[in-house]
């Protein structure tokens, strides 16, 4: 009989990238997560407060990925709840995001991180 328990949990997610520490030291700041002692130049690991893990590890090939591309996904993106997106976008933006889509036709705008992966950053609209 099959449960919902699946094969595994999730671990981690790990973000290539070319230099790990310097896009950890980023999403530290945009999360607000810590930095997991025993992390190293080629592999270093965040932790948010309810034990949720992103990983970046070392890709000396590394190539972003384009946003939008008619050709190609954007494979993967965080999605990040702000409570004022204003605010929350100038943050971003001093952490070292570039803005890549600004007018949305929904809660969210989308950017990319100093290495080029896309995250968004989503508020919930007025009711």
């Amino acid at each position: 009989m099959a449960t919902n328990d699946g094969v595994g949990k999730l671990r981690s997610v790990v973000l290539d990238c070319p230099e790990p520490r310097k896009l950890a030291e980023f999403y530290r700041g945009l999360l607000g997560a810590e930095l997991l002692d025993g992390s190293d130049n080629d592999w270093v690991v965040l932790v948010d407060e309810s034990g949720r893990r992103i990983a970046f590890q070392t890709a000396p090939e590394y190539k972003p990925p384009r946003f939008p591309d008619p050709e190609a996904s954007q494979q993967i993106h965080f999605d990040i709840l702000v409570d004022d997106i204003e605010v929350a976008q100038a943050e971003a933006i001093a952490l070292g995001a570039t803005p890549v889509q600004l007018d949305t036709d929904g809660a969210f705008r989308v950017y990319a991180d100093p290495v080029g992966h896309t995250f968004c950053l989503v508020w919930l609209p007025d009711e």
